[in-house]
């Protein structure tokens, strides 16, 4: 390829990370560190670098580019590059600059606004903003996809390649393992003892306890940085700057601990992208399902292991020594692990978890749709809870402003959830079959990721987005993707865990 095609690519590229990468910085100090009231400077902010990064892509010149640099048979690198750029174009390409500016401006009003609302347990204030967010969102399908449902549109932009009809499919089949399993051990399991964890749980310890779990994780703090929010969440520059965020309760050391663990797999795969594909389109994790995979693996299938709690149990002891007197080994290995119908998505067991995100996934496809006005989502939220969890929510609070994902956009985001934790179902399965039953078991055991770590790295880390989604998640899998992994592990563990 024509060293000036490539060197105008390039240009391209730094000129819209840059522009990313301000934007990141901004979300990332409202979450953590900017006064209460300042959102509307920041709006200003974001719209203005959100409509430079729009004249930079959406132009003759860029079109221009993106076919010459098509038909010059670039190296394979550059020809992915110009597939993600080409698909960023012809998507914003379609909707109005000032408008495209305008919503960037509205999150970043709408991201406090949330964040009051659900403090304050006042979801009419919070309402004209998500109305907002809808009716802009539905447009927007309507500029890119017109011949598509609208919460397709967005599924495909979350997950590419994904359809309803699919993720009909795929909740149903959880729903049908996991209904029936969950009243099984509501009529008939083994009581599992969780008295000890309402205690106090000093904020210092749970410190420290999370400094360590990013160390066993290999998180190297040169590079990876962990904040407090009140939304746990991960933000990656670029390989070399990765920054993750929890919530400290002081009544509940398990919370902030698997926080940082989901998190901390998040990091992981994006400290772990190929340098080459630094400040391109082609840097950070490829989807939103493979990046929760990352992180749903870390969290469960590692951190609420037997091996990891043999791991955590003399850390435990020894940062809380008081607190630990009267419980054992064993009663916090099946404590991490319990399944009970809860409130909150966040703090769900893996068993109950797809039901949350269920409820998500009904609700903004009823929105986006239209069959669902935002004054009348609290009512279906509740009833949605009480029907799949069987729990009466007490409050918006603890109900529908428990999320921050819609306030910042992210509808068709949900689904992803779920389908990372059956991709990482998979995953474990065919990375044990390879390495040999108890052999991550018992590396983790002795605080040695790196078998785990290694085999990661070669199936997906590397790769970045530089890869098609299908052909990542057939490697990450070991093979076609079958969510039967997913529900078999669920049933296997929770019928053991309570001697069903």
């Amino acid at each position: 390829m024509p060293n000036t095609i490539t060197e105008n690519l390039r240009a391209l590229e730094d000129k819209l990370y840059a522009c990313r990468y301000a934007q990141a910085i901004m979300s990332y100090d409202e979450a953590t560190a900017a006064p209460a009231r300042s959102e509307d400077g920041r709006a200003k902010a974001a719209e203005v670098l959100s409509r430079i990064s729009f004249d930079a892509l959406v132009n003759p010149e860029t079109e221009s580019l993106l076919q010459e640099a098509a038909a010059a048979a670039p190296d394979e690198t550059t020809a992915a590059e110009v597939r993600e750029l080409r698909r960023q174009y012809d998507e914003i390409a379609r909707i109005p600059a000032d408008e495209y500016a305008a919503f960037t401006g509205l999150v970043q009003q709408a991201v406090p606004a949330w964040g009051r609302a659900k403090r304050s347990d006042d979801f009419d204030a919070f309402a004209p903003y998500l109305e907002k967010i809808v009716e802009a969102r539905r447009r927007q399908a309507g500029y890119f996809a017109p011949d598509k449902d609208p919460y397709e549109a967005w599924l495909d932009r979350y997950e590419r390649g994904l359809t309803i009809a699919q993720c009909d499919e795929f909740f149903a089949a959880l729903r049908a393992e996991i209904l029936p399993l969950l009243k099984e051990i509501q009529t008939r399991g083994k009581p599992v003892r969780t008295d000890f964890l309402d205690r106090d749980w000093p904020l210092e310890g749970q410190k420290e306890l999370a400094r360590r779990v990013m160390d066993l994780w290999g998180l190297d703090p040169d590079h990876c940085v962990l904040d407090e929010s009140e939304h746990p969440f991960t933000e990656g520059f670029w390989h070399g700057d990765v920054r993750i965020t929890t919530h400290y309760m002081p009544r509940d050391v398990l919370s902030s601990l698997y926080s940082v663990a989901h998190e901390g797999g998040h990091a992981l795969y994006e400290l772990h992208v190929d340098p080459v594909y630094d400040f391109t389109v082609l840097g950070g994790g490829a989807t939103m399902g493979l990046h929760e995979s990352q992180s749903r693996l870390f969290e469960n299938m590692v951190g609420r292991s037997r091996a990891f709690i043999r791991w955590l149990w003399p850390v435990l002891r020894e940062l809380y020594p008081s607190q630990t007197a009267d419980f054992t080994e064993e009663e916090l290995y099946r404590a991490a692990n319990r399944a009970e119908a809860s409130l909150i998505r966040t703090e769900a067991d893996e068993l109950t978890y797809a039901l949350h995100i269920m409820v998500r996934y009904e609700l903004e496809k009823a929105l986006l749709q239209g069959t669902l006005a935002v004054r009348d989502l609290p009512e279906a939220w509740n009833a949605k809870y009480k029907e799949y969890l069987g729990v009466e929510v007490p409050d918006n609070a603890h109900g529908v402003l428990q999320d921050i994902h819609w306030a910042g956009g992210d509808m068709g985001y949900f689904p992803s959830y779920a389908l990372g934790s059956a991709y990482a179902a998979q995953a474990w399965d065919d990375i044990t079959a390879r390495l040999g039953q108890g052999v991550l078991e018992a590396h983790i055991e002795q605080g040695d990721l790196s078998p785990l770590k290694d085999a990661l790295r070669d199936r997906l880390w590397k790769y970045g987005n530089s890869r098609e989604p299908a052909e990542l998640v057939r490697s990450l899998c070991g093979g076609a993707f079958d969510p039967s992994h997913y529900t078999g592990y669920l049933r296997r563990k929770y019928t053991d865990l309570y001697a069903l």
